[in-house]
C-alpha cells in the first residue's frame, strides 16, 4: 500500500512540476477538438404517427380479413423505403435541386434510405422518422427539410394503401379475364378430343387408371358369385338328400292294402337303407329296387288304393327345382363375367398405346377444367372485392401526430462531445508531463530513490526558497490558475453558445 502511494505522489508531482506542458498540451487538444465537434453539423429528426384500422365487418365477410389487410399494410411498409419511392421523396423536396445526374440521384437515394425510418410501433400504429444533416443548410433548413421529408412519406403511405389497390383490383381482374377466355378455349379443345377418342373407343374410356378399375370390380364381383354359387350348390345337395329319404307316398292306417301297401312298406325301406349311407350297387339296395318295380306294376294294375300323395314330398320337390334355378343363374352370371374380364383384359392388352393416349386426354382435361374453374372462382372472389372496396373502404387511416417540426437537434450530443474532449485534454495533458517525468533521471521521493539503486538514503535537503522566488512562484501559480480557468470558461462559453442556437432553431 505504501508503494502505491509513493508511485501516487511521484506521479503527481511529476505532472505538477511540468504542469505548464500540461496546460499547453490540454490547451491544445481541447481547441482542435472543439474545432473539430463544432464542424461536425447539426442534425435534425421529424416524426409523425399514423393510425391504421384494420377491423371491418362486410370486409371480413367477403374475404377481406385482418390478416390480409395486415399483409397488405406490412408490404406497403416495407415497400415505403424502396428506391422507387425514395426518388418521388427526392423530386419533391430541396434534396433534388443539387441532383442532375442518375448518378446523383442512385447516390441521393442511398444517403436518404439510412436516414429514414418505418416502424410498427404497436398493432395499428405506425412511426414514421426523418433525419437531416446537411453541411450546406442551416439548422432550420435541416429542421424544415426533415419535416417534409416525413410528410411526403405518409402522402406515399395514404396513396399506396387507398388508391393503389384499386387500381391493382382492376389490373387483376383484367387479367383473369384474360386467363379465363384463353382456358375456355383450351378445355372446349380438349373436351372435343375426349369426346372424339370416346365415340372411336368406347371400351377404353377413362384411360388406363378406368380400365384396371374396372377389372378389379369385376374381379371381385367373380369372387362373390363363386361364393354365392358354392352355397347354392351345397344347399341343392342337402335337398337332394332329405328328398332321396323320403317317400313320394304315406300310408294312412286302416286304407292301406295289396299291392299298394307292400310298395309304400318297401319304398319306406329303401328309403331308410339310403340313409343309412348304402349305395346303389349295394345287393340289398339292388334287390329292394327290383321289388319297388315288380310292386308298382301291380299297384298300377290295382289302382291307387291304399295310399296318398306325400306332401313333404311334394315340397322338397319345390325346394329342388328353386334350388336348382339359383344354381343355374349363379353359373349364368359368372360365365358372363369371365366373358367381360377377358374382354376387358383383351382391351387393356390389346392396345397399350390407346390406353395411355386415353389416360393423357383425360388428365389433360381434367387439369384444365380444374384450372378454369378455379380461376373463375378467384375472379368473383376479386370482384367482389373490388365492389366491397370501392363503395366501402375497408383500411381507415388517421394521422396521429402530424410531423413534428424538431427543435433541438438528434444529432450529435455536442454538449456530451464538448465535455469529452474537456476530459480528453486534461488527461492528454497530464499524462504529457508525467511521461516527461520517465524521460528524465529525476525522483520525486526519497523512497524511489532508494527502490532504484537499493541503497540506503541517510537524508534529503529540502528546497531553500527566497522571498523573491516565493513572489515568483506565486505569479506563475496565478498564471498557470488563469490558464486552466481560462480553458474551463471557454468550454462554458461554448456550451453556452450552444444551447442559445439551439433556441434559435425556428
Amino acid at each position: 500500500m505504501n508503494a502505491i502511494v509513493e508511485e501516487i505522489r511521484a506521479a503527481l508531482w511529476s505532472v505538477w512540476n511540468r504542469r505548464w506542458l500540461a496546460l499547453a498540451v490540454a490547451w491544445g487538444l481541447c481547441l482542435v477538438g472543439w474545432l473539430a465537434v463544432a464542424m461536425v453539423p447539426n442534425a435534425y429528426e421529424s416524426k409523425a404517427r399514423i393510425f391504421v384500422q384494420l377491423d371491418d365487418v362486410l370486409a371480413q365477410q367477403i374475404g377481406i380479413g385482418t390478416g390480409s389487410r395486415k399483409k397488405d399494410i406490412e408490404r406497403v411498409t416495407q415497400t415505403l423505403t424502396s428506391a422507387v419511392n425514395l426518388e418521388k421523396v427526392i423530386r419533391s423536396t430541396r434534396l433534388g435541386e443539387t441532383v442532375t445526374t442518375p448518378r446523383q440521384m442512385e447516390s441521393a437515394v442511398e444517403k436518404l434510405a439510412e436516414t429514414i425510418t418505418v416502424k410498427n410501433t404497436e398493432e395499428n400504429l405506425f412511426e414514421i422518422t426523418a433525419e437531416s444533416g446537411r453541411r450546406d443548410l442551416s439548422d432550420g433548413e435541416n429542421a424544415q427539410l426533415a419535416q417534409d421529408v416525413v410528410q411526403k412519406l405518409i402522402d406515399i403511405f395514404r396513396e399506396q394503401n387507398l388508391g393503389g389497390s384499386r387500381g391493382e383490383m382492376r389490373e387483376t381482374i383484367d387479367f383473369l379475364d384474360q386467363q379465363l377466355a384463353d382456358r375456355q378455349k383450351q378445355l372446349e379443345k380438349a373436351e372435343q378430343e375426349r369426346l372424339a377418342f370416346e365415340a372411336s373407343h368406347p371400351e377404353l374410356i377413362g384411360g388406363a387408371a378406368a380400365i384396371s378399375q374396372r377389372l378389379e370390380s369385376t374381379r371381385a364381383e367373380m369372387r362373390s358369385v363363386d361364393a354365392d354359387l358354392a352355397a347354392a350348390q351345397s344347399a341343392l345337395a342337402a335337398t337332394d338328400g332329405q328328398l332321396a329319404g323320403t317317400p313320394r307316398t304315406i300310408v294312412v292306417p286302416g286304407q292301406v292294402g295289396g299291392a299298394a301297401g307292400a310298395l309304400m312298406q318297401a319304398e319306406a325301406n329303401l328309403s331308410d337303407m339310403r340313409a343309412r349311407g348304402l349305395t346303389d350297387s349295394h345287393p340289398d339296395v339292388i334287390s329292394i329296387e327290383k321289388q319297388i318295380a315288380s310292386l308298382r306294376q301291380q299297384a298300377a294294375r290295382q289302382g291307387n288304393a291304399g295310399g296318398m300323395p306325400n306332401p313333404a314330398y311334394s315340397s322338397l320337390q319345390s325346394i329342388r327345382a328353386e334350388r336348382i334355378a339359383n344354381v343355374q343363374a349363379l353359373q349364368s352370371r359368372k360365365a358372363a363375367l369371365n366373358s367381360e374380364i377377358m374382354q376387358i383384359t383383351a382391351n387393356q392388352s390389346l392396345e397399350p398405346g390407346v390406353a395411355a393416349e386415353a389416360q393423357r386426354i383425360s388428365r389433360d382435361y381434367e387439369v384444365l377444367r380444374e384450372q378454369y374453374d378455379k380461376l373463375l372462382k378467384d375472379r368473383e372472389e376479386l370482384r367482389l372485392r373490388g365492389q366491397v372496396e370501392t363503395e366501402r373502404n375497408a383500411v381507415k387511416f388517421e394521422v396521429i401526430d402530424p410531423p413534428t417540426t424538431p427543435r433541438t437537434p438528434s444529432a450529435p450530443n455536442r454538449p456530451l462531445l464538448l465535455f469529452g474532449v474537456l476530459v480528453m485534454g486534461i488527461g492528454a495533458g497530464a499524462g504529457a508531463g508525467w511521461a516527461m517525468g520517465q524521460l528524465r533521471s529525476s525522483y520525486a521521493t526519497a523512497g524511489k530513490l532508494e527502490n532504484t539503486f537499493d541503497l540506503p538514503v541517510i537524508g534529503t535537503i529540502s528546497h531553500v526558497t527566497t522571498e523573491a522566488s516565493r513572489m515568483l512562484k506565486a505569479r506563475r501559480f496565478k498564471l498557470f490558475a488563469a490558464g486552466a480557468g481560462g480553458l474551463c470558461g471557454l468550454f462554458v462559453v461554448l456550451l453556452a453558445v450552444e444551447f442559445i442556437q439551439r433556441g434559435m432553431v425556428a
